[in-house]
């Protein structure tokens, strides 16, 4: 046994790898199940027609034969509120038997309770008319010591009560409304307190009362306050205005006298050389009263500066000669020019100068009054002497 070593046979069986093939009569439905194939379309077909038939009953049935609205939940049974069997109760509303209402100033809108406009518009005109009383109230006692500063809100609303008629009618529920909101309104923008009586009063700020005060009142108010700056400023306009009245008045002295002095040297120049040609006719003297009435227009004569500033400047030209003398039995002062040695009037050559300065500026017209004075003045001189 030891020389020669026999292998044992392996009694373990070798894997046989079988492939498992199912059968194709095992995957397909049996033939009984399913339709015949051109059977399947008609059968859609009907299908579809079904439902649509089952579809139009549906809407028919419920167009014709509308179903109830669930109920509301009532408002003091808070359990109800989680069942599908009735609807929530919605804010600012009151619902008691699965009926919904409103609260004043809300109005139904399906399942919702909103404001009503119409409301709201009338509280707010409420409370512009208590803000007015309030306010009129404050700005007359400010201006002129009438009025009240806090008003009492009884009587308050018993004054405005026949505005407040007008406004709401005869609605009371309206009107409860209204004034609630109103107040909630007024709290906001006047103030409040509670006097010893327990009566509540109102009073309005200030700042708001300014827009009610009458404009008189408020530019006596701004002059009051403004006075120490005011008074000085309209005393040096009333001073500036008298100091440029008096240097226009001194200007028109001096232009008007100075023509006035001209056409008196122009008077005297010719009456003198008339009376020497025509050897005593004529008296070479004119008595100054008569010309100045002779010149000077009727508003004028009120005015004696003007006549005064003319015989300055007559007593400053040695030309003409000033002294008293007896006319009908009268002193009277006359002007007499001195015809030997002098020369030509002073006034000729201004008046000359002047018409050629008009004429180089374009201006020939000479007012008519103003050239039949002159151009006359002579003529009538020599007939008074």
């Amino acid at each position: 046994m030891s020389s020669t070593h026999r292998k044992r046979p392996n009694l373990r069986p070798e894997p046989q790898f079988r492939s498992k093939v199912i059968s194709p009569s095992i995957m397909e439905p049996p033939g009984y199940l399913f339709p015949p194939r051109h059977e399947l379309f008609r059968l859609l077909v009907i299908v579809g027609i079904a439902s649509s038939v089952a579809f139009t009953c549906n809407l028919l049935a419920n167009y014709f034969s509308p179903t109830s609205p669930p109920p509301f939940c009532d408002s003091s049974n808070l359990i109800e509120w989680f069942s599908d069997v009735c609807e929530p109760c919605p804010m600012n509303g009151e619902c008691q038997g699965g009926k919904l209402v409103c609260d004043d100033g809300y109005r139904r809108n399906g399942n919702l309770c909103l404001e009503d406009g119409e409301s709201n518009e009338r509280a707010k005109k409420l409370a512009e008319l208590v803000e007015s009383y309030i306010c009129e109230s404050y700005a007359q006692f400010s201006c002129y010591g009438r009025g009240r500063i806090w008003v009492p809100e009884n009587e308050m609303w018993e004054d405005v009560k026949h505005q407040v008629v007008q406004i709401f009618h005869s609605d009371d529920a309206s009107y409860i409304y209204a004034k609630n909101k109103a107040m909630e309104i007024i709290d906001r923008s006047l103030e409040k307190k509670m006097n010893r009586e327990g009566i509540t009063e109102l009073k309005c700020p200030s700042d708001l009362a300014e827009r009610y005060k009458p404009v008189s009142c408020r530019v006596q108010q701004w002059i009051f306050e403004h006075a120490f700056v005011i008074l000085p400023v309209c005393a040096m306009v009333i001073a500036l205005t008298w100091l440029v009245g008096k240097i226009r008045q001194r200007c028109y002295l001096s232009t008007r006298g100075e023509e006035l002095y001209h056409q008196v040297c122009d008077m005297l120049e010719e009456i003198a050389f008339k009376g020497k040609r025509e050897s005593g006719e004529f008296e070479p003297w004119v008595v100054a009263s008569q010309l100045r009435d002779h010149l000077l227009l009727p508003k004028e004569r009120k005015n004696p500066l003007l006549w005064k500033k003319v015989e300055e400047l007559v007593q400053e030209d040695s030309r003409i000669d000033q002294y008293p003398k007896l006319v009908k039995g009268e002193s009277k002062v006359v002007w007499e020019w001195q015809v030997e040695g002098s020369l030509s009037s002073a006034g000729k050559r201004t008046k000359n100068a002047t018409v050629t300065k008009l004429r180089s500026n374009g201006s020939t017209e000479v007012h008519p009054d103003k050239q039949t004075h002159t151009s006359k003045s002579g003529q009538k001189l020599g007939m008074m002497f």
